[in-house]
C-alpha cells in the first residue's frame, strides 16, 4: 500500500494518476475531505490532516510506502507515526534551496526535516525541486479579470519545473528499485523568466496580458501579507534578489530517472489554460 499525502495538491493529484497508470497496486490518498476528493478509479480516499499526526493512524494502517509533502504539519511527529505504523520507505518533497541557499530560514527548515527522515530508520528518497510552473496560478485571478500581472525580477530566468515531473520522479522512486538513499535535484528543461511566462500565457490565450515589473519593496509588502516577512524575503531572494549559478542550473535528473524529458513551461500552460480564462 502506498499512501500519498497532499493528494489533492499539484504534485499529489498527478502522482495518483501516475501510480494508477503504472499498476502500482493499492494506493491511498490522504485528504481533509474524502467526500470532495476526485481521485482516479481504484484509489482509496482517507481523511486526515498532516497538522494532526495523532489522527493519521487509520490512513497509515497497512501502508508500506509514503509520499510526504514536508513542512505542512509537525514533520517529526508525522515521521514517527509513519515509522510506528510500519512504513518502510518515504519519498519526501523538500526544496532545491537546501543546496542553493542553505542560509535562508525556509531552507534550513527543509534541511532539518531531511535529517529527521534520514535518521528515522526508514528508507528514504528526497526530491528537491526548483520553482514550480504552477506558481503562476498566483496570477490567474488578475489575468481572468484583465488586470496587470505585476512581478519583481521580470527578466530573471530560472529552470521552472512542472509539478507533474516531480510526480513522475516520485512514482519511479516509490515503485522501482535503486532510488532509496538518494536525493534528487529537480528542474525543468530550460530557464524561463516571468516576462516570458506571461508572454506564453498571452499567446495561449490569444490576447494581450498586461505586464509590469515592480520593485522588491512593493513585492515584499504583497508577499509578507500572505507568507510573513521572513518567508517573503526568502522567496524574493530565490526568485531574483540573490540567485546564483547553482539555482540557475538546468539539470537532466527528470529524464535520467523517468526516461522522459522534463516538460517545458508551454506544455504546462496548455494543460492548465482554463484557470486563466
Amino acid at each position: 500500500m502506498i499512501l500519498v499525502t497532499g493528494a489533492t495538491g499539484n504534485i499529489g493529484r498527478a502522482l495518483l494518476d501516475e501510480l494508477r497508470a503504472c499498476g502500482a497496486g493499492p494506493v491511498r490518498g490522504l485528504t481533509r475531505s474524502a467526500a470532495g476528493a476526485r481521485f482516479p478509479d481504484g484509489v482509496e480516499a482517507r481523511e486526515g490532516d498532516l497538522a494532526d499526526p495523532a489522527a493519521l493512524e487509520p490512513a497509515l494502517a497497512g501502508a508500506r510506502s509514503l509520499f510526504l509533502v514536508s513542512r505542512i504539519g509537525p514533520d517529526a511527529e508525522v515521521l514517527d507515526a509513519a515509522r510506528r505504523a510500519g512504513v518502510e520507505h518515504v519519498v519526501m518533497v523538500s526544496s532545491i534551496t537546501v543546496r542553493t541557499h542553505p542560509h535562508l530560514g525556509p531552507a534550513r527548515e527543509n534541511a532539518a526535516v531531511e535529517r529527521l527522515l534520514q535518521d528515522s530508520g526508514m528508507a528514504w528518497t528526497i526530491l528537491r525541486p526548483t520553482q514550480f510552473a504552477s506558481n503562476t496560478l498566483w496570477w490567474a485571478a488578475s489575468i481572468r479579470e484583465g488586470g496587470t500581472v505585476r512581478v519583481p525580477y521580470a527578466d530573471t530566468g530560472l529552470p521552472t519545473i512542472d509539478p507533474a515531473d516531480i510526480a513522475a520522479v516520485a512514482r519511479v522512486a516509490l515503485t522501482e528499485p535503486g532510488h532509496r538513499g538518494r536525493a534528487y535535484d529537480l528542474t525543468g528543461p530550460e530557464r524561463i523568466t516571468p516576462r516570458q511566462q506571461v508572454a506564453a500565457l498571452a499567446a495561449a490565450l490569444g490576447r494581450e496580458v498586461p505586464f509590469a515589473e515592480i520593485g522588491r519593496e512593493e513585492a515584499h509588502r504583497q508577499l509578507s501579507a500572505v507568507l510573513g516577512a521572513e518567508a517573503a524575503d526568502a522567496v524574493l531572494d530565490v526568485t531574483g534578489g540573490d540567485v546564483n549559478d547553482e539555482l540557475r542550473r538546468v539539470r537532466d535528473t527528470v529524464a535520467t530517472v523517468t526516461g522522459a524529458p522534463a516538460r517545458p513551461f508551454h506544455r504546462w500552460v496548455a494543460e492548465h489554460l482554463a484557470a486563466f480564462r
